[in-house]
């Protein structure tokens, strides 16, 4: 591809005459051909890629004298460079633009949040009774892959109906191989006990060919082959096995009720989006062979997006193009609202597919309620976003007031530590924004080389392996910038408003030391403790300025207090999930053990009632008090261990 790079004036003459950024003078020779621009800051930082059928134009709308919304002039008036890239065709430049953003992640182009890849169902296939699975990853290995599907409910559905109507085994390779008698899966007509030779390998085959039918959208064949076969079970006296197809096919039928938004058949994904201030949601609904087979919300960060038309434009190039996404694409998209570059992302989507795509927007028929259903889902979605983020805010606000702080804290980071008698100790760190929890900065450590117990010591090692590596970019680089969110950051990483710790003075100390070294005077350390009672609602605040500590008691009903109990909590569990992890790795022994009250005859009974511990995960505490010598409370006590509640 040619390209055309428009930068600042030479280095050397910058440095003696610091001269201005200069649109006019960029657009004047700037190209009027297809192709992408790249802002760049003052600190030559990425701010935004985009893509433009004509590039002169596109960039001077950004420098036009009105009609510029916020979002865009506050990236307007950070802009130092811009950097353009000429393509041959508008297909090209819309792929570069992708390319770039995911390379980069810039701050002012749209973000999904949500980096995880499809889940699939998955048929082994050289097993002599293949299992079907739910899997995420590399489709690199020996077997058949059903999806993508939007979610990992909407898979774990599919397979819960086809353990009900074929029941083929879902079970782990180690655990198929080692078993000597049938498992509750086959007691509960869930599975038909391969395991043990209860069925033939071409019984099972049959049924392995009924389920491919079944997930490839082939209902109809289904049930015709199925009707087959019962009449030629009837044919031949065999009433039990017909008996059992009669009620495969009605099941069968119920489901094809249930799961289909209409007779026709056809792959499509349906898309709408809706945008209220700050805040966006995208509703996607999956369509394969006609049946709905599952949906999903996104709410992606978009700064610029101006209405549903630009954030909906966006989210579909974010979404389907790239490497992972790009084999599943279907033949149709439908959308609303229309966007206004359509026909450049059919092309875009056509040869990333390999296939003839099309972006609808104008529908009749089902296909118009599959994108009213949509259009409802994104629009309700949001509300209930909103809802939420506005409920974060206003905690926030009145944390604010409660402490007297001159601005709006924007960031939260709160320690604890997690131990079973000074055992396997973990360390973790969660975060809060003013949109809740910040589940990406989330980090556990493993503390090491500590004496047991020692909660003090544990404190300090965390924090130290939090911010030193902030602490030794503050030596290299003085001032501390503003990032695009409005936190602090020194280059090693972000620095938090207030650092909340779960504990008392002591860990307060401890904390105080580590950010006098690693010289983060500018963060407000407050310690939460638990009062006399141990009560919630009862906690003592200390905060920590200089060489003094201010004890703080807010009333019970303190919506900042309750905003500080959600932050300690939070990190409470994250670091109980993790020291439960670590402990399990260090411990070869069974979860039931660890259960205050389950004695070894009560765990013998819970496995022999359920047939294996991963059976007593998914039971329910009504199931569980069913089980004898399990009293209702005890049932409670297993279910909320066992679920970190």
């Amino acid at each position: 591809m040619p390209v055309q790079l428009i930068t600042p004036p030479d280095p050397a003459t910058a440095s003696q005459v610091q001269l201005p950024f200069d649109p006019k003078a960029l657009i004047a020779t700037m190209s009027k051909r297809s192709g992408v621009y790249r802002m760049f800051d003052t600190r030559d930082a990425l701010l935004y890629v985009g893509k433009a059928k004509n590039l002169r134009q596109r960039v001077a709308n950004y420098f036009r004298a009105s009609g510029l919304d916020t979002k865009t002039m506050a990236l307007v008036a950070r802009i130092a460079s811009i950097e353009v890239t000429i393509t041959s065709t508008e297909t090209e430049a819309l792929l570069l633009e992708q390319t770039l953003i995911k390379q980069h992640r810039p701050p002012y182009n749209i973000e999904l949040r949500d980096d995880k890849s499809y889940p699939y169902i998955m048929l082994t296939s050289k097993d002599e009774f293949p299992r079907l699975a739910f899997y995420r990853g590399s489709k690199k290995r020996d077997a058949t892959f059903f999806g993508p599907y939007p979610s990992a409910s909407a898979v774990r559905e599919s397979l819960g109906i086809l353990q009900k109507v074929f029941r083929l085994r879902q079970c782990e390779d180690n655990y198929f191989r080692n078993r000597s008698r049938p498992c509750l899966q086959y007691q509960i007509q869930r599975c038909t006990a391969p395991c043990v030779g209860l069925i033939s390998v071409q019984d099972y085959a049959q049924d392995v060919h009924f389920s491919t039918l079944f997930l490839n959208g082939k209902s109809d064949t289904l049930i015709r082959e199925l009707s087959q076969k019962m009449e030629s079970k009837a044919a031949a006296l065999d009433f039990e096995q017909a008996a059992v197809i009669r009620d495969q096919i009605g099941d069968l039928r119920r489901i094809h009720e249930q799961q289909y938004v209409s007779d026709q058949g056809g792959d499509a994904d349906v898309l709408a989006a809706s945008l209220s201030a700050a805040y966006a949601s995208v509703h996607l609904i999956v369509i394969r062979g006609g049946r709905l087979i599952g949906s999903k919300n996104f709410f992606p960060r978009d700064r610029l997006a101006g209405s549903e038309s630009e954030l909906l434009s966006a989210f579909i190039a974010r979404y389907y193009l790239q490497e992972d996404n790009a084999a599943h694409i279907p033949h149709e998209i439908i959308i609303s609202p229309a966007i206004e570059d359509a026909r450049s992302l059919d092309d875009a989507l056509s040869f990333c597919a390999g296939k003839a795509v099309k972006i609808s927007a104008s529908v009749r028929g089902h296909r118009a309620r599959w994108l009213a259903m949509a259009v409802t889902n994104a629009q309700q979605s949001l509300l209930s976003f909103i809802s939420n983020k506005q409920n974060v805010q206003q905690r926030f606000e009145h944390l604010q007031q409660a402490l007297s702080l001159d601005k709006l804290p924007l960031r939260i980071e709160c320690f604890d530590i997690s131990h079973t008698g000074g055992e396997s100790p973990v360390a973790s760190c969660v975060v809060f924004d003013v949109n809740g929890p910040l589940k990406t900065d989330y980090r556990r450590f493993n503390v090491e080389g500590i004496t047991g117990g020692d909660d003090y010591a544990a404190m300090e090692q965390a924090l130290s392996r939090r911010f030193i590596r902030v602490a030794r970019a503050a030596a290299a680089s003085a001032a501390r910038a503003e990032n695009t969110d409005g936190v602090h950051s020194v280059d090693g990483g972000k620095v938090p408003d207030i650092l909340l710790i779960d504990g008392g003075k002591g860990q307060l100390a401890q904390a105080r030391r580590v950010l006098d070294e690693c010289q983060l005077d500018s963060v407000l350390l407050i310690g939460i403790a638990k009062g006399i009672s141990r009560r919630a609602g009862q906690e003592t605040l200390f905060l920590s300025s200089g060489e003094s500590v201010m004890e703080i008691v807010l009333p019970t009903e303190s919506i900042a207090l309750h905003l500080l109990q959600q932050i300690r909590d939070e990190a409470h569990r994250f670091a109980i999930t993790g020291h439960r992890a670590r402990r399990a790795k260090t411990r070869n022994t069974s979860e039931l053990e660890k259960i205050p009250g389950l004695g070894p005859k009560r765990r013998r009974e819970l496995l022999r009632h359920f047939g294996g511990q991963q059976e007593v995960l998914r039971a329910s505490g009504e199931q569980l008090a069913k089980v004898a010598g399990i009293s209702k409370k005890l049932a409670e006590d297993i279910y909320a261990h066992l679920h970190n509640e």
